[in-house]
């Protein structure tokens, strides 16, 4: 039994140019990528140097302790935990402010209470709502003059984007040190913060839509003599209206993690209860609030998901085959 042999033809003198240079372009990439490794590592360890010159040489020392702040969150009692999340006596109350849980109710009745880390968390959702709220309206109206099928005047149409360029380029924890120090402490700096920021976010992601949006609606009511106001109204927001509202469920998810980062600068809501916690090395109280913030993100992030597919519908949320 003979056996067969598998001759590979040899390639034409295109097709070897072809394969030459794909070799060279293959070799580049290689050389590309090990450059870019070897940049990342000298990057690496010079950060690594830099953080250990910054904290007097203690950095890598305190490496080994790195756990050490978790294991001091373990509290005596693990009942201590759900006693401080809803207020409730604890028997180890020695009158000092680690075992207080009772002293943050918010009585509605002489009896019935609403526990303060509730009441703190129902403050950071209204922040997050009232500010996500501001931006999708605002946001949305700015849109409709950034979108280039919708605003053929450049000087408008690049205004309006440079006035959501400004509004978005700076953190919401930068804009709310700024207002905080003009209108003291609160949760209403922390909602403007909130506010400018996701007026800039949304007006972004609301235009690109706007720009990808059918326009045949748009070309019927222009032939009839449809103001602008008209084709905004009646051809535009009709069927850009279920990817705005599915933005700004979005935003919300996102506005109710920055309002609780607010609140630990002096923005109200429970971000300040969790600094001051931590502060004071309250482990019950801390782990507390850690578990309210989990379960309440989880909720909303749910919640929104929920909403946006019912909005858009399933078939957006299924893979293509």
């Amino acid at each position: 039994m003979s056996s067969l042999t598998i001759q590979t033809p040899e390639l034409g003198e295109g097709g070897a140019l072809i394969e030459r240079h794909w070799q060279e372009l293959a070799r580049s990439r290689r050389l590309y990528t090990a450059v870019a490794i070897l940049f990342l590592a000298f990057a690496l360890g010079g950060s690594l140097w830099f953080a250990n010159a910054s904290n007097s040489g203690k950095f890598f020392d305190r490496l080994p302790h790195v756990f050490d702040f978790i294991g001091d969150l373990v509290p005596r009692d693990t009942l201590e935990v759900w006693r401080a999340m809803f207020d409730r006596a604890s028997p180890y109350y020695d009158g000092s402010l680690k075992y207080d849980y009772p002293e943050g109710r918010y009585y509605i009745t002489q009896s019935l209470y609403i526990p303060e880390y509730f009441y703190k968390m129902a403050e950071t959702l209204n922040i997050a709502l009232a500010a996500t709220i501001i931006g999708f309206l605002f946001g949305g109206v700015l849109s409709f003059f950034a979108a280039r099928n919708m605003m053929p005047n450049p000087w408008v149409r690049g205004a309006a984007r440079r006035v959501m360029e400004v509004l978005r380029a700076f953190p919401e924890i930068v804009l709310a040190g700024f207002f905080l120090a003009i209108l003291s402490l609160g949760p209403i700096p922390a909602m403007i913060a909130v506010s400018i920021h996701t007026i800039g976010a949304l007006g972004k992601l609301y235009f690109e839509v706007i720009e990808n949006a059918d326009m045949k609606a748009d070309e019927g009511l222009r032939a009839v003599g449809a103001s602008w106001i008209e084709r905004v109204w009646f051809g535009m927001v009709p069927q850009v209206m279920p990817n705005f509202v599915s933005y700004f469920l979005l935003r919300l998810e996102i506005n109710v993690r920055a309002s609780t980062i607010i609140g630990a600068v002096g923005g109200g809501g429970i971000g300040e209860q969790l600094r001051l916690s931590i502060s004071r090395g309250h482990e019950a109280k801390t782990l507390a609030i850690v578990l309210l913030l989990f379960i309440t993100i989880i909720a909303v992030d749910n919640l929104s998901a929920f909403l946006r597919r019912k909005l858009v519908g399933d078939q957006a949320f299924q893979a293509v085959a």
